[in-house]
């Protein structure tokens, strides 16, 4: 199971991908499109053409998962523009509000971390 953390990479790919692609494609697309690499334990996130689905491709260090998520109506409506570069980097905040349908730009949350007052 894969357990999304504060501490965790996570990067979004830019461009949509091919979602007939398994694992050994986006495997391939990390490493040729995205000049990144997939054993490295970042979360990678990818978008049919469509906005209608999202992919993760993750490796545990004994495997990859593929986890994909389909909306049943709509679409998401963040993805980051392709001015901004191959891949753009999110928070786990950031992942599960995507995740639910929303914008993780417009979501208000704590700061992850906080200098924490000195006791008297």
């Amino acid at each position: 199971m894969i357990q999304i953390a504060p501490q965790m990479r996570i990067l979004m790919a830019v461009e949509a991908v091919d979602f007939r692609n398994g694992i050994d494609g986006l495997v391939r697309v990390c490493k040729q499109t995205l000049q990144a690499d997939a054993f490295s334990g970042c979360l990678f996130v990818f978008c049919n053409r469509r906005k209608t689905a999202i992919k993760i491709l993750a490796y545990d260090g004994n495997g990859f998962w593929l986890c994909q998520k389909r909306l049943s109506t709509g679409r998401f409506r963040f993805w980051p523009a392709r001015a901004t570069g191959l891949t753009q980097g999110l928070a786990a905040h950031q992942l599960q509000v995507l995740l639910m349908g929303g914008d993780p730009t417009s979501a208000q949350v704590l700061p992850a971390w906080r200098p924490l007052p000195l006791p008297a």
